[in-house]
This record gives structure tokens, sequence and C-alpha cells, in this order.
């Protein structure tokens, strides 16, 4: 049996190897028990910090894809009066908890927030079709990020197992050492 399993990585992000026998993990990696234990914290917490990273991600898609979803169906009810001649009353937020009354006349365009004070007309059918694939994208990249974040917590179990064994075996040594010290002052 190999005393690391083998490690591969999920997106830049390096996976852990579970130490199966702690002192050939040691002798392999040429480290003493606390170059180890300093070697393994410095890992768990570029997890940690990795892991945030993550977080805020998820959160920004989270609350990003309601808006798209709401842009989507305002493009669809657009279209669906398309073509009627009438207009539409709406009310829409101007800031929080303060709303306007609007008519909207029938169009055929829409003008999108692209970001970065950057806004743009698009017809209706391409306005639909770019809020359908950005709605698709964020939905992928959460589902990827939340992927992401459960490997992450695997990788952080591991490493902290990881290092409850050298921790251990560096103990269990340094008790065997004092013992067999112990007994050569004795005899």
């Amino acid at each position: 049996m190999a005393s690391v399993t083998s490690a591969s990585e999920r997106r830049g992000i390096p996976a852990a190897p579970f130490v199966h026998d702690v002192q050939s993990f040691l002798t392999q990696s040429s480290y003493d028990a606390s170059t180890a234990l300093v070697a393994l914290q410095d890992r768990l917490q570029q997890y940690k910090l990795a892991e945030m990273k993550l977080l805020a991600q998820r959160r920004d898609l989270q609350a990003k894809i309601p808006d798209i979803k709401k842009c989507v169906e305002i493009v669809d009810t657009l279209l669906a009066k398309k073509g009627t001649g009438e207009t539409m009353k709406v009310d829409f937020e101007l800031a929080e908890g303060i709303y306007s009354r609007a008519q909207i006349p029938e169009a055929d365009s829409v003008c999108l927030w692209l970001g970065a004070n950057v806004m743009l007309e698009y017809p209706l059918e391409e306005a639909r079709s770019l809020l359908q694939s950005n709605l698709e994208n964020a939905t992928a990249s959460l589902k990827s990020i939340i992927e992401d974040m459960q490997f992450l917590r695997d990788q952080v179990t591991v490493t902290e197992v990881t290092i409850a064994r050298v921790y251990n075996f560096d103990v269990h040594q340094r008790r065997k050492l004092r013992n067999q010290a112990k007994e050569e002052e004795e005899s």
C-alpha cells in the first residue's frame, strides 16, 4: 500500500493527499514532523482562502440569477405585447422602497445594462437570446462553484485529518524517545 494516494486537482485547486503511513510520508517528503505540520497548516489556510473566494462568487451569482430571470420575463412580456399596439402600465423601483408608475409603449427593442457604464439597445428577440444565454451561463457557473466548494470541503477534511495524524505521530515519537532516555538513565 502506498503511503500517499495520488493527488489531482479541480479547476486549479490541488487535492490533498490522504496519508496512509505518516512515517513513510515524512520520509518521502524529507520533512520532520514540525515542518510537515507547518506545510499542512499553510495548505489548510490556502484552502480556507479559496473557500472564501468561492463563497463570494456564489453569493454574487445567487443575487444575479433572479435579476436575469426577471429581465427575461420582462422581455417575454414585451414580445407578447408586440404587435398589439397597446401600452403597458408598470410600477418600477426608483430606489429602495420608492416606486413610480410608467406607461411603456409597444417596443421593438430594449436597452440592456451590460455593466461598466455600458448600455446597449437590442431587438427584443436578440435581447431575449442574450439574457437566456447569460442565465444559462450563470446557472452553470453556480453549479460549478457549488461542486468546487464540495471538493474544497473534502480537501479541508483530508488536510485536517492529516494534520491530526502527523501531530499524533510526533507526540507518540517524542514519548517513545523520552521513555527510551528514561530507561537508559535507569540502567
